[in-house]
């Protein structure tokens, strides 16, 4: 535990955590998390809930807290995020979702990666089979990897996990990133067109019951954007990234 708490410290990696409407979990997670991390930032995504209130009363050393003042989406909390911890000097950021679906105590998985590949932008893998899963999401997950490996020519176990360690002196911050769910992908596909190196590792997740579970992931509407960035994304891969990466083999070849 303190070996990894020290590790982070050193290797200036910070743990981001945006979060929305997750007052029944936040305090928990952020308990969790400290035990492996001193620096922590909560994006609170414009919550409606006492999220806001539970961060401030529960007073946990080595977490610094950014409000939005309205709910922005998951990829504009992110960005906030990452600009925060550039801000603060840190190299690299590891990112966790506050609905508990994660455990905290994966992080030494996350610290082992990053010390044998500082360059990597690393991805927790969860068992996409589990009996826990709810078909829709597996689907979903599913399908997202197949997005990717058209559009990037790299295949993953998964590439919708939130559970994350971002290289943030490699990240751009021209890029274009949408507000929502979709931006996770977004982030993959930029970084694996510009040379950045993506690997899995294998975390555990807990997938809570339905009457449980905090979800702002609107089904229709979501789905819809995510299928749209994808056209979007291959279409890009198809005239631009593939034509590139061709003419760049034939000239160095």
């Amino acid at each position: 535990m303190s070996k990894t708490l020290d590790y982070l410290k050193q290797a200036r990696i910070c743990v981001i955590i945006p979060t929305y409407n997750n007052a029944g979990t936040i305090i928990e997670v952020l308990k969790r998390i400290r035990s492996y991390a001193a620096d922590v930032i909560v994006v609170n995504d414009g919550s409606t809930d006492d999220t806001a209130k539970k961060i401030a009363e529960a007073r946990i050393d080595g977490v610094r807290t950014v409000h939005l003042p309205h709910n922005e989406g998951k990829g504009a909390a992110l960005l906030k995020g990452f600009r925060e911890a550039r801000m603060l000097g840190f190299m690299s950021a590891i990112t966790i979702d506050a609905d508990n679906q994660h455990y905290p105590e994966d992080l030494p998985l996350f610290a082992k990666a990053h010390s044998e590949n500082h360059n990597a932008l690393i991805i927790g893998a969860r068992t996409l089979d589990s009996i826990y899963m709810r078909k829709g999401s597996n689907f979903a997950n599913r399908l997202s990897n197949i997005w990717f490996y058209v559009q990037t020519g790299l295949s993953l176990r998964d590439t919708q996990s939130g559970f994350r360690l971002y290289p943030l002196t490699l990240l751009n911050d021209h890029w274009i990133i949408t507000s929502r769910y979709e931006s996770e992908l977004e982030f993959l596909v930029y970084a694996a067109w510009k040379g950045i190196k993506i690997t899995n590792i294998p975390i555990r997740v807990h997938y809570p019951p339905k009457d449980e579970r905090v979800s702002s992931f609107r089904p229709v509407y979501d789905f819809m954007r995510i299928t749209l960035l994808n056209v979007v994304l291959t279409a890009l891969a198809l005239c631009y990234y593939y034509p590139v990466k061709l003419l760049r083999r034939l000239c160095h070849g």
